[in-house]
């Protein structure tokens, strides 16, 4: 999120000015910045790009993470890429949080006046440490999109070592390595804003926020703010996420090529690798525009507003969108999204779509690896057809059918324990049944 402090301008008190020392005026041109009409397109795009479509994109990209961590966290859908999808909802829901408090919110009171309130008493209090935990969250949205096509990689290129390395413990540890990360390389974020007094119009005495004397050191600025974001933010994640996935798009279109030989639960392995290909063809788009404006910023010494403001709303869709992903190409996903969200089915265009009572609801067709203390097994849940077990070759028998019946609904409502993906080969070269990674 480059350029907050050059642009930012808060107060945090209302007490009447001390005339003892000298303070600057601080400018409160509500509406209009100037009575040029140049000044005037400025406001109007700020107010446009953050006031209305980051607060917007924004609140639906909450409601749709919040939903995503509400099914990923479901016992079925347990497995280690399912724990990172998590973690990565988690950070993008505290990224765009602090990009509506940031952005969104002070881009209305400049254009209209409103929100008199939040901006002089309650973002200026915030904004210290609001900034700093934006640039980590940032940071760990873009590393966990790297481990989360990492883990692809290893399920889908080298599937033999994902049954020691795809699992949720291994999920975990990678992200607290990220966290940590993120957070020891953003420290310093904390010691670049100062706050200085000045004098509002309305004759109170007012703070703003300016760049530090760390923030205004050159080699400051050169190393860190410049290099540093550069290699660390763009250069090392964006050179790693091209290679994996190129890798990983080499083995799926291979994998299409014979699709006609592949297992359904293959043929759903390939589909969940091209669901996290379009998550990171997403990821990278929507960070081109911050990585021009960065460049531009670092070596030619160019600020363009309406390029930082875009590249702030691209970084927000970013992490608003991948709701919409998970429910186009995950299908189990959207299966529980209709039946936790519309248990008596979606109505659109006449048609109904889930619903408890839908015959795909009471399937489970995945194999579920199971990651105890010893070495991982496989076994299939068998489907359960409550039709054939009523009227078919069960119903020779009732109590038979019955105890086969309560049966098979206990062992597919138990918990689910954390599955792995790795296809294996059998003794004539051709791919095994594999766990699936329940999306």
């Amino acid at each position: 999120m480059p350029n907050y402090l050059s642009n930012l301008s808060i107060d945090i008190g209302t007490e009447p000015p001390d005339y003892n020392h000298t303070v600057q005026l601080c400018d409160d041109n509500v509406g209009s910045t100037s009575n040029s009409s140049a000044g005037t397109d400025d406001v109007l795009f700020n107010f446009i790009a953050y006031g209305v479509l980051l607060n917007i994109i924004g609140v639906f990209g909450i409601i749709g993470n919040i939903i995503s961590m509400i099914i990923l966290s479901r016992p079925q859908m347990r497995s280690s890429i399912n724990y990172l999808l998590i973690g990565l909802a988690r950070c993008d829901t505290v990224l765009i949080i602090t990009s509506i408090l940031l952005f969104g919110l002070p881009s209305i009171y400049w254009a209209t006046g409103y929100l008199f309130f939040y901006n002089w008493r309650i973002h200026p209090i915030i904004a210290p440490v609001v900034y700093p935990v934006a640039m980590i969250s940032q940071t760990v949205s873009v590393y966990l999109t790297l481990v989360v096509t990492l883990e692809r990689f290893v399920a889908v290129c080298q599937p033999l070592r994902a049954r020691s390395l795809c699992t949720c413990g291994r999920a975990r540890l990678y992200m607290i390595i990220v966290v940590i990360f993120s957070i020891l390389y953003n420290i310093t974020r904390f010691w670049e804003v100062a706050i200085e007094q000045c004098l509002h119009p309305h004759n109170v005495l007012v703070y703003r926020v300016k760049s530090s004397a760390l923030r205004n050191n050159m080699v400051y600025i050169n190393v860190y703010i410049h290099w540093m974001y550069l290699v660390f933010m763009y250069g090392l994640p964006f050179a790693a996420l091209a290679w994996f996935n190129s890798r990983i798009y080499s083995q799926v279109r291979r994998a299409n090529k014979e699709r006609q030989r592949l297992s359904r639960l293959q043929r759903k392995e390939i589909g969940l690798a091209t669901m996290l290909l379009c998550v990171v063809v997403v990821f990278v788009l929507c960070n081109l525009v911050a990585l021009a404006s960065n460049f531009l910023e670092a070596f030619r010494f160019v600020t363009i507003d309406a390029l930082v403001e875009t590249g702030n709303l691209m970084v927000t869709i970013n992490s608003s969108v991948n709701f919409v992903i998970y429910v186009i190409f995950g299908e189990k996903f959207k299966r529980l999204f209709l039946k936790l969200f519309f248990p008596h089915g979606l109505r659109f265009c006449g048609n109904t779509f889930g619903g408890r009572d839908s015959p795909e609801q009471t399937h489970d067709d995945s194999f579920m690896s199971i990651n105890g203390d010893h070495h991982n097994s496989i076994r299939p849940l068998h489907r359960i057809n409550t039709s054939y077990v009523k009227s078919g070759k069960c119903s020779i028998r009732s109590h038979q059918c019955g105890r086969k019946a309560q049966s098979a609904r206990i062992q597919r409502s138990s918990p689910s324990v954390p599955c792995v993906y790795y296809p294996a080969r059998d003794s004539r070269g051709s791919w095994e049944h594999t766990s699936t990674t329940n999306f």
